[in-house]
């Protein structure tokens, strides 16, 4: 039996769409809990969840890029995936990684005594023509874990001349509800309203938003503003 892939999930999402439209995002966390036991399904090691932990992880951060593509080309951008950027070598002619990375490095030491460094984010999303980093993205079903990281990237980031204008979002399903309500406020809530550009929250309930904590669909416009 052939194993389920991303693909099966991009067939699922596409009913979605065909049931409610642009707003099909809404329902990915719906989608997943419909994915889980075709997976199941199709397993064949000795502990699912953890394999669907692994599997809900990497594919969620691609049905994303899936999502987006499309209007993130309307402005004028391309994405990259932020682990292959900093993993793979240089083999292309033109230099696209060696571009994007040289503005994405992270300097450590006065004299950078310590070396560069690659943030550790999930997507990178560019200008082409000139390989400027717009924003980095970090995808998560559940930010608690990843904020503090987040937070401590974007700090990193802010501290250089040529990062700085570099946004630092979240999106997230936020499926423990940690960014639901201002009030009370929670640890994660807490550090993105206050250290992380924004947080983009994917659901189809409502939550309080704010100028850091908004849902998904107004993250294409708030990267819209950003550009030149």
């Amino acid at each position: 039996m052939t194993k389920f892939s991303f693909n099966d999930l991009i067939s699922l999402y596409q009913e979605y769409e065909k049931q409610y439209g642009d707003g099909a995002y809404k329902y990915i966390s719906k989608l997943l809990e419909e994915a889980k036991p075709q997976h199941k399904a199709t397993f064949t090691g000795q502990d699912h969840e953890q394999s669907w932990r692994g599997f809900k992880g990497r594919n969620l951060e691609k049905l994303i890029r899936y999502i987006i593509e499309k209007q993130l080309q309307n402005l004028g951008l391309k994405m990259i995936d932020g682990d292959l950027l900093k993993h793979k070598k240089e083999n292309n002619p033109d230099l696209t990684f060696a571009k994007i990375k040289r503005n994405l490095l992270v300097c450590y030491g006065e004299y950078s005594e310590y070396g560069y460094y690659m943030p550790d984010v999930d997507i990178v999303t560019y200008n082409p023509e000139n390989f400027a980093v717009v924003a980095v993205l970090s995808i998560k079903a559940t930010p608690k874990k990843q904020i503090a990281q987040n937070e401590y990237w974007k700090l990193k980031l802010q501290t250089q001349k040529f990062t700085k204008h570099i946004k630092f979002c979240c999106i997230t399903l936020d499926e423990d509800g940690a960014l639901k309500t201002k009030k009370p406020i929670k640890k994660a809530r807490a550090i993105v309203e206050t250290d992380l550009h924004g947080s983009y929250v994917i659901s189809e309930n409502n939550i309080e938003e704010s100028n850091h904590v908004k849902l998904f669909d107004k993250f294409i416009d708030d990267l819209k503003a950003q550009l030149p």
